[in-house]
């Protein structure tokens, strides 16, 4: 794993700074969108996750087929993710996963994004920030912290590499 420094810019002294623990990759398989149409908020869009799998220092396991990821496009062109989907680990315990995010970019590059292209990651601005519900137990340290992630959208998958906030 490659570590990488953040230039953090002028912080005030006495600031607390957050660091991030590394939790997992998560790769989801997605259906094809299901298109609801123009709503208040924007245009609607329902993506069925299949599944998948994910793998991190501290869990390991599968994504539980049955999850959706509620999207609307903003009138700005912007996309707000609204993912609930179950994760499943190694050792079979359950954890609900809900995932609010942003993916943003240029005109041209959401439009590639929306038909389903493949598009380089770089092009493009992806962020969420996963809550986790885990019951008591090995995995309870999930409910106790603040996490983010950064994503890339593949044609018929998502990937996330999700952080802890120290």
């Amino acid at each position: 794993m490659t570590v990488r420094t953040i230039d953090m810019g002028a912080v005030p002294d006495g600031a607390i700074v957050p660091g991030y623990e590394f939790i997992c990759e998560l790769e989801a398989r997605l259906e094809a969108p299901l298109t609801i149409g123009q709503t208040p908020v924007g245009l609607r869009r329902m993506v069925p996750i299949t599944g998948g799998r994910f793998e991190g220092p501290r869990l390991r396991g599968t994504g539980v087929p049955g999850g959706a990821d509620w999207q609307y496009q903003r009138a700005d062109g912007a996309w707000v993710l609204e993912a609930i989907y179950l994760l499943r680990t190694d050792d079979g315990v359950l954890i609900q996963v809900r995932n609010h995010g942003l993916r943003d970019g240029p005109p041209e590059v959401m439009r590639r994004l929306a038909a389903g292209e493949a598009v380089d990651p770089s092009e493009y601005y992806f962020r969420a920030c996963p809550s986790f519900e885990a019951p008591a137990g090995r995995y309870e340290w999930l409910n106790r912290g603040l996490f983010v992630c950064t994503g890339a959208r593949y044609p018929a998958a998502v990937k996330l590499w999700v952080w802890k906030i120290t």
